[in-house]
């Protein structure tokens, strides 16, 4: 299954509701479960839990891992001098009416969120946390760690 025909409802304005962005998160799930069970020679009928799956094949979690990968980028882009494009755009504040309806999540929230869920930093003090290497990479190595890394 392809990530561009997952079905998604859209508001009249195009944005993707919250509870979509869940029940993507779910398909993302199902089908990477589904591409590891024909890897590991294995079908629903045989009753085998994911997670002895992903355990016998030594891969983590998609999830796990772009979520990883999402919060080493927000400290690159913390330690961007400035000026830089990346962290302009990711400090600007848009301008003017927005559109109707729920507001939209912005990658901001959303790593803002992660890393309160995930590291314990507080939204404020994010930008300074994720600034200092040292600082930020302990919290990082707390997440559940990568099969067969040791």
């Amino acid at each position: 299954m392809d990530i561009e025909n997952f079905p998604q409802k859209r508001q009249k304005n195009g944005f993707i509701h919250q509870y979509d962005r869940e029940r993507t998160r779910s398909l993302i799930q199902a089908a990477e479960l589904s591409f590891l069970r024909r890897v590991a020679g294995l079908s629903l009928r045989d009753k085998v839990r994911s997670s002895d799956i992903r355990e016998g094949l030594g891969v983590e979690p998609l999830l796990l891992h772009i979520e990883r990968s999402q919060s080493g980028w927000l400290g690159h882009l913390a330690r961007m001098p400035s000026g830089c494009l990346p962290l302009e755009v990711f400090q600007t504040c848009p301008t003017g009416r927005r559109p109707r309806g729920r507001a939209r999540t912005r990658w901001r929230d959303y790593i803002s969120r992660l890393a309160w869920e995930q590291l314990g930093a507080p939204p404020e003090e994010l930008m300074e946390v994720a600034g200092e290497r040292a600082v930020w990479a302990s919290p990082l190595k707390l997440l559940p760690p990568r099969p067969g890394s040791g």
